[in-house]
C-alpha cells in the first residue's frame, strides 16, 4: 500500500471514529436532560461522572443544565457561557444553543439584563434566528425597553412571517405601548396561528380591557 493511500485510510478510521464518538456523546447528552426532567439531583451526579472521563462539552453541558434543574441559575447560567466561549465548544450553532440557555437561567434568576447580553451574544453567532430574537425581546419586555423589543420582534417575523409567538409577543409590547389597535392587530394574527394558545387569550382580554377603558375615558386609539 502506498503512503497515500495508507494516510487516506487512516482519516477515513478517524472521521468514522469521531462520527461514532459525537454519536455517542449525543445519546448520552440526551439521556442526561431527560433524567433532568425527572431527577436532577441524579443527572448532576451522572454529569460529574461524565466529566471525571475525559470533561467533554456535553458532559458539562449536562451539569450546567441540572446544576439550573436545580435551582443554581446564576451558576449554571455561568458555566453555559464558559462553554460557549471554550476552545471544544463546537460550532457557531451550537455555542449559540449554550448561550441560549444561559439568557434563560439569567431570566429565572431574576436577571433579565443579564439575559439580554447572553442572547445578543448569540445573535452574533446565529444572526437573525427566530427563537433568539424572540427570547432577547422576552428580555426587553422584563427590562420594559419596549422599543428596543419591538425590534427584534419586528425582524423576527419579518423572518419568520405569521409566527403566532413573535405576533403574541409583540401585541404584549404594544399593549405597553397604549397603541392597543395594533396590539390587537397582533393578537388576532397570533390567534390566526394557534385559536386555543391560553398566553395569547390572556393578552386579548387585557388588550380588550384596556381599549374599554380607553373608551370610557375618550382616549382616541
Amino acid at each position: 500500500m502506498s503512503l497515500i493511500a495508507f494516510a487516506a485510510g487512516t482519516v477515513l478510521m478517524m472521521q468514522s471514529a469521531g462520527a461514532e464518538l459525537a454519536k455517542a456523546e449525543a445519546a448520552r447528552l440526551e439521556a442526561c436532560v431527560a433524567k433532568i426532567e425527572t431527577d436532577p439531583e441524579n443527572a448532576y451526579e451522572d454529569g460529574l461522572a461524565w466529566s471525571y472521563e475525559g470533561n467533554r462539552p456535553g458532559a458539562r453541558q449536562c451539569t450546567a443544565l441540572a446544576l439550573i434543574a436545580l435551582g443554581n441559575y446564576e451558576t449554571g447560567a455561568e458555566r453555559l457561557e464558559s462553554l460557549a466561549t471554550s476552545t471544544d465548544g463546537g460550532s457557531m450553532e451550537q455555542r449559540a444553543i449554550y448561550l441560549s440557555q444561559a439568557g434563560q437561567a439569567w431570566i429565572m434568576a431574576g436577571a433579565p439584563e443579564v439575559a439580554v447580553v447572553s442572547f445578543s451574544d448569540a445573535l452574533t453567532m446565529a444572526p437573525g434566528t427566530v427563537d433568539l430574537l424572540l427570547d432577547r425581546a422576552s428580555a426587553y419586555i422584563l427590562t420594559e425597553e419596549w422599543d428596543t423589543a419591538l425590534s427584534d420582534l419586528d425582524l423576527a417575523l419579518a423572518n419568520s412571517p405569521g409566527f403566532g409567538p413573535a405576533h403574541q409577543l409583540r401585541a404584549e409590547v404594544y399593549l405597553n405601548k397604549k397603541s392597543y389597535d395594533l396590539a390587537m392587530r397582533d393578537v388576532e394574527s397570533a390567534m390566526a396561528a394557534d385559536p386555543k394558545n391560553i398566553d395569547t387569550l390572556l393578552v386579548r382580554g387585557r388588550v380588550r380591557e384596556a381599549i374599554r377603558l380607553a373608551e370610557q375615558d375618550g382616549i382616541p386609539q
